[in-house]
């Protein structure tokens, strides 16, 4: 669904002060509706290599489906199903590649992206990339991070405090391409003139609270350009050792499936 006139969309990807490679990626294509952002692992390169697979193909595929369901609808698909399908032939061509390309054995990215679509928006996730949601004051994490250390919270053995000065990070227990078995988590959420989507990678919430994360946006007064600037340098300032990449989606106006 093209929603091109009623979402903005600002994004930033950054090397960060310590890595030597940005194995992230980030796109949008409000022709189909979609935004998304993928964080690259696997050595050799290899992470930049799987992020950048996710990104072009789930871009293409989802066009291309939207493009079929308009031009022949007895095979409709929901936005759920769509964005499934384009997800699992990525994780396949991902897997394939991994056992292909010398150096890129178990080569993997996670993955968040949401399909805005009749007021709504489809949100998949796999790993700990994140979706937050800003609503008037209420700054809300849409996804569940696949991960060892929310594993641990969620078991009571580990508080969220404790889990920012964690040595277990970055080990996830989900991940796009790692195997042929992936585990895409889906869900819709209804969506407001004025929310603000925020999706962004572990560089970026390692290092700046969800607190000062809100904070930033709303005093960007709706400059979602200036937002991911200076989220960016605050993740720099605090150290940047990671890669840093983030987009912003601003609700402008109601998009109803005519």
């Amino acid at each position: 669904m093209d929603v091109t006139g009623a979402i903005r969309v600002a994004s930033i990807s950054d090397t960060g002060l310590v890595r030597m490679h940005n194995e992230d990626a980030v796109a949008s294509d409000l022709t189909s509706g979609l935004v998304m952002l993928a964080d690259g692992m696997g050595g050799h390169q290899c992470g930049e290599i799987a992020s950048a697979m996710a990104s072009l193909i789930i871009r293409t595929e989802l066009s291309d489906l939207f493009a079929k369901q308009q031009a022949d609808s007895s095979q409709a698909l929901s936005v759920s199903g769509m964005l499934e399908k384009v997800v699992m032939l990525t994780n396949d061509s991902i897997a394939q590649a991994a056992q292909e390309l010398a150096d890129c054995e178990g080569m993997g990215t996670t993955l968040v992206c949401g399909v805005f679509a009749d007021n709504k928006i489809v949100v998949g996730h796999i790993g700990d990339s994140r979706m937050y949601r800003l609503r008037d004051d209420a700054f809300v994490q849409l996804t569940e991070d696949h991960s060892v250390l929310q594993a641990q919270i969620k078991a009571g053995l580990m508080t969220k405090a404790e889990a920012r000065h964690s040595n277990n990070k970055h080990l996830v227990t989900r991940a796009l391409g790692t195997s042929f078995d992936a585990e895409l988590e889906l869900c819709e959420h209804g969506v407001q003139v004025g929310d603000v989507y925020l999706l962004c990678s572990d560089g970026l919430t390692d290092l700046v609270d969800d607190d000062e994360v809100k904070n930033t946006i709303i005093s960007a007064n709706g400059d979602i350009n200036l937002a991911v600037k200076q989220l960016l340098t605050l993740a720099n300032t605090y150290g940047g050792n990671d890669n840093i990449s983030m987009l912003i989606a601003s609700v402008e106006k109601p998009f109803p499936i005519e």
